[in-house]
């Protein structure tokens, strides 16, 4: 199974990816649900995924957190991970920005949460 290996880690990527480009509908379903879990904690939403804006482009979600002097923001978007699953990740950081599965949306909203406290204040991580 020595030479084969290679072949099927690729060929797995590749599945991803096929998911995450058929899934878009998937995709938007599950940022619906962390954005309405997310704007019940006091943070606003703009949600770049409808047919209009950029149909060919991964749906994302932009969640803002305003205070007096300053604001901060966090993207996040959805992949297709193994097992026939779903996961949040941050947009900026690709696959290492996982967040949490999408099965769990107020874990995905606690983790925008603390992601958004630590940006706008640094000493609370």
């Amino acid at each position: 199974m020595g030479p084969l290996r290679p072949l099927i880690v690729r060929a797995g990527r590749h599945l991803l990816r096929w998911r995450d480009r058929l899934g878009r509908a998937t995709a938007i379903l599950y940022l619906e649900l962390l954005a309405a879990a997310i704007e019940t904690r006091g943070y606003r939403c703009v949600k770049h995924y409808q047919t209009d804006d950029l149909p060919t482009w991964r749906p994302l979600l932009l969640v803002l957190a305003f205070s007096p002097d300053d604001h901060v923001r966090l993207t996040v978007s959805v992949r297709a991970t193994p097992g026939r699953n779903w996961a949040f990740y941050e947009a900026g950081r690709g696959r290492r920005g996982y967040l949490s599965p999408c099965d769990d949306t107020e874990r995905a909203a606690d983790q925008v949460d603390a992601l958004l406290k630590h940006r706008m204040f640094p000493s609370t991580w």
